[in-house]
């Protein structure tokens, strides 16, 4: 983003705009759009199926204001200084500055959020190169952006209705009328965005209310090549199962959180097993990380179904083409190879939260779901922001560079993502 400012040398300019970028930007580092989402759709072979026409013309009506409210701040920069005198042309001096913002959480050593920390608490690094905090805010009052993920697979049929019931509580506490947004999306054979970005609880109920597992075509015997269109949601739907986790995240990420300014929190409900995405696990993250996302998983598994998500079926995406059919908990027909071993979902949960800044957690009879939505809702309302421009240009590093955020006071545990794309 190119901001213009008067009578200046390029380091001063740097400074007022540096001084604006916590009311003007989100955090970000260098942003680069990628291609659109109609293109991510025939390339990856995912569909993000709306309830509703997705218009798409709004995310680039929100970075319109974004670019406008930033252009206003430093507007009120120039008020401040005086215009040339003797009738001397004013001298115009453009700066891009790029800056890194990174929210992290911070606990002591028996787990406890400790919120009262400030900018010289901190110590920043870059691929182990110190890098100087610019700027420090708590991010309590700032909006956010929530997307609920819930996996609605054949493995979560058992536990849906306390997900559903535990998520209606959180989204009423968590959400501050006229200032924070949140959508719904569920997945399992396909993924359909049930709700649109709103702040409106009613419509979110209604999407809450919307998730089921899929019904299987038991009149074809399961038989991929015999569907059902009038069975369930979507345009494109065929008997059998499937789990399309990455694409899932992956597509939250790109289509929606891409184009939001703030804070940006998933939250994804599932027992971490994948099955059918075109999306790769590390393609998800990737994602996840450009868009400045933090992404909080929920293990939630049926402890009552050996075997968890491993019913097999096809997967359908744009390009139509699909996996073998049929029942396969243990593999053959659908589901999982013989020669490949199950994944591990508590491992993939863990591995998308903690590279992109969030937590995993485990549902059990000790730690049910509502509390851990308190814990959740806690973290939320107890982030810090810290912004820095890194001491190298984008094309004199890496690609992907790996922030190490500790704090100067022994004991205290810093969570925050491990690292960001500098062509983003």
């Amino acid at each position: 983003m190119c901001f213009t400012l008067r009578r200046g040398t390029a380091e001063q300019a740097a400074e007022k705009l540096l001084a604006v970028l916590p009311r003007a930007l989100s955090p970000v580092g260098a942003r680069t759009e990628r291609t659109g989402p109609q293109r991510s759709h025939r390339s990856h072979g995912s569909s993000l199926q709306r309830s509703k026409t997705l218009v798409i013309a709004a995310g680039f009506g929100l970075l319109a204001v974004a670019f406008a409210s930033a252009q206003s701040a430093a507007g009120g920069q120039e008020a401040q200084t005086a215009p040339p005198g003797n009738g001397q042309p004013a001298t115009t001096v453009s700066v891009q500055v790029n800056v890194v913002n990174v929210l992290a959480t911070v606990r002591d050593k028996h787990g406890k959020i400790v919120n009262d920390l400030t900018k010289d608490d901190f110590v920043m690094t870059e691929d182990g190169r110190p890098q100087t905090i610019r700027y420090f805010t708590k991010e309590s009052d700032l909006p956010l952006t929530l997307g609920l993920l819930v996996d609605t697979s054949l493995s979560q049929r058992r536990v849906l209705d306390q997900e559903r019931s535990a998520s209606h509580g959180f989204l009423d506490q968590m959400l501050r009328v006229d200032k924070d947004q949140a959508f719904v999306i569920h997945f399992d054979r396909e993924v359909e965005l049930l709700q649109d970005l709103t702040s409106s609880r009613d419509k979110l109920e209604v999407a809450l209310e919307q998730l089921q597992t899929p019904q299987l075509n038991q009149a074809s015997g399961n038989d991929p090549s015999s569907s059902d269109p009038n069975s369930g949601r979507g345009s494109r739907r065929m008997g059998g199962g499937g789990t399309l986790l990455y694409d899932a995240v992956y597509l939250a990420s790109d289509e929606v959180m891409k184009k939001q300014q703030g804070r940006k929190a998933l939250i994804v409900l599932s027992d971490g097993v994948d099955h059918g995405s075109k999306e790769t696990l590390e393609s998800a993250i990737a994602t996840a990380q450009r868009s400045d996302t933090v992404v909080y998983s929920i293990l939630f598994k049926d402890d009552e179904r050996e075997g968890g998500g491993g019913f097999g079926g096809p997967r359908i995406g744009m390009g139509g083409g699909g996996m073998g059919g049929g029942m396969g908990r243990h593999g053959g027909g659908g589901g999982y190879p013989r020669a490949e071993q199950r994944p591990d979902g508590k491992k993939v949960l863990e591995r998308i939260s903690k590279e992109t800044g969030g937590r995993m957690f485990e549902v059990s009879k000790k730690n049910p779901i509502d509390q851990i939505y308190d814990q959740i809702e806690e973290e939320l309302r107890s982030q810090y922001s810290l912004g820095y421009t890194p001491d190298r240009a984008a094309a004199d590093g890496p690609l992907y560079r790996k922030i190490q955020l500790t704090t100067k006071q022994n004991g205290l545990v810093v969570q925050t993502r491990d690292g960001y794309y500098a062509d983003h």
